[in-house]
């Protein structure tokens, strides 16, 4: 990684250039307010039209490289056979020296064939903390999951550097109390989505590899936000400070039996793929793929897509590329954190955390403050966050409400996409919030989806704070956007 030192102020310097742009577009409030009523307060429902900074997620929407787009040039569009596969499934061997690999379009259809062949009802998948979709595909097939992240792990501030590690005392403990035969498996998030996109550290993982063997549980990676966390691993643990990004990644991809990612966030393409080591295990899941997602050596993705994987795949090997985003994301983190605004430290991969429990205290959870705070980010900015808190949990089978650990708004800062500018105006918006956070009011569900409803639900504000917080604006800002 370049190594730059500024004569005045230090900032995250790009090690890229931009060459192809893409306009944006700021409405007036007023069009914001119409425009998260259309969408019901939800933020996954807004028009990208209406979004002046998306900052909902990573996936899918990171920049690819010039050489990424080159590749998708030169795609085998053979149904069996492709040459474009071949390429794919070797540069995943050279990287994470696994014997078979299995495609699939996306991260969530890659737990969905895990879930399928592992999990059976009252089965029990240990984990350091769950993610949407991981949980809803274990709970359907009647699995029970058990979190294991570090009791410092919920912890919203914070020096530790891997707040994402699993606690090996409560990992003996969950196998002792269900037996090792009921274990599923453990799966390693790295780094863990819905608690601030903390790491985890390879020490961590090293000794979880060894409970795992002792008592022959199978041992999975969720590698989707594995760039960040190897930027953490080289610059946060001693150990890993004189390897390259390589070694790191293969002492990591060597300590388990299934690593499954969504290209969508590894390789900045769109698409996912299960990275297997034993025989059985592949062939068990191999009929899944042609049932449910395309032919084996497609696996529902667009074979240009894949070529940019391949592309993205090797990418992710540079220093100077996985460290973009979690640069940006510290200046934000720490500039919020200078200013008194809550947000989640030490700062972690993905995005910018903003702690709602605290950023909106007058609200109870029960009104969805992390929903609350992210329709007002985006009533006050045209900022796109996602709310990752109690709105994205599920309800409990006879309707109780469950509460999620941490209230947060997600604000995704995709590979090579925003400037520092940009970054800037949302800490300004952010600020200006937070100096009127008191007018901010909870939501109530008009319309709850039994699965998954932070995706599509519909909400409503519980009075009139929108009308309030509008007429704020106006006061301080006058007819700026």
């Amino acid at each position: 990684m370049a190594q730059v030192k500024f004569f005045g102020e230090a900032v995250p310097l790009e090690m890229h250039k931009v060459r192809i742009v893409q306009k944006l577009n700021l409405l007036p409030i007023d069009q914001r307010h119409k425009a998260l009523s259309v969408a019901g307060n939800n933020t996954f429902l807004l028009q990208n039209a209406d979004v002046f900074l998306d900052m909902l997620t990573d996936s899918g929407v990171n920049a690819m490289s010039d050489q990424q787009l080159a590749a998708m040039m030169v795609a085998d569009d053979a149904y069996a056979g492709s040459a474009t596969y071949t390429r794919l499934d070797a540069k995943l061997r050279e990287i994470f020296g696994t014997d078979y690999f299995l495609p699939a379009h996306q991260g969530r259809a890659c737990e969905h064939i895990l879930a399928k062949v592992l999990v059976t009802p009252g089965s029990v998948v240990a984990m350091n903390y769950h993610f949407t979709t991981t949980k809803a595909h274990i709970t359907l097939q009647g699995g029970v999951i058990e979190e294991l992240v570090a009791d410092v792990g919920l912890e919203v501030n914070s020096t530790l550097p891997f707040k994402g590690d699993i606690d090996v005392a409560k990992l003996e403990a969950v196998i002792k109390k269900y037996g090792a035969d009921k274990i599923a498996f453990v799966r390693v998030e790295s780094g863990t989505n819905l608690i601030g996109g903390q790491p985890v550290s390879l020490q961590n993982m090293t000794e979880l590899r060894k409970v795992c063997s002792h008592y022959g549980i199978p041992y999975v990676l969720d590698a989707s936000l594995l760039a960040d966390n190897l930027y953490f691993n080289k610059t946060r643990e001693d150990s890993c400070k004189n390897l390259s990004i390589r070694e790191i990644t293969r002492k990591v991809a060597d300590l388990f039996d299934v690593i499954y990612f969504s290209a969508r966030k590894l390789g900045c393409a769109r698409g996912g793929g299960i990275c297997i080591r034993d025989k059985e295990l592949y062939l068990k899941m191999r009929g899944l793929v042609p049932l449910y997602e395309g032919f084996l050596t497609y696996g529902g993705m667009s074979v240009r897509e894949m070529e940019a994987m391949v592309v993205g795949l090797d990418e992710t090997m540079d220093e100077d590329m996985i460290s973009q985003g979690p640069l940006f994301i510290a200046a934000m983190v720490n500039d919020l954190d200078r200013r008194g605004i809550p947000v989640i430290t030490p700062p972690g991969g993905l995005g910018c955390h903003l702690d709602a429990k605290r950023f909106v205290d007058h609200l109870p959870q029960s009104q969805y403050p992390a929903g609350a705070l992210a329709a007002a980010l985006y009533l006050v900015s045209g900022i796109r966050g996602m709310e990752r808190g109690t709105l994205s949990e599920q309800r409990e089978p006879d309707g109780r409400e469950v509460f999620a650990n941490m209230e947060l708004v997600r604000l995704a800062l995709p590979r090579r996409v925003f400037t520092l500018s940009q970054v800037k105006y949302a800490v300004d918006r952010i600020a200006w919030l937070h100096e009127n956070r008191k007018l901010i009011g909870g939501l109530e569900f008009i319309e709850e989806p039994a699965i998954l409803r932070f995706f599509y639900g519909l909400l409503k504000p519980v009075s009139d704070w929108q009308d309030k917080l509008v007429a704020k604006f106006r006061a301080d800002f006058g007819d700026s956007l």
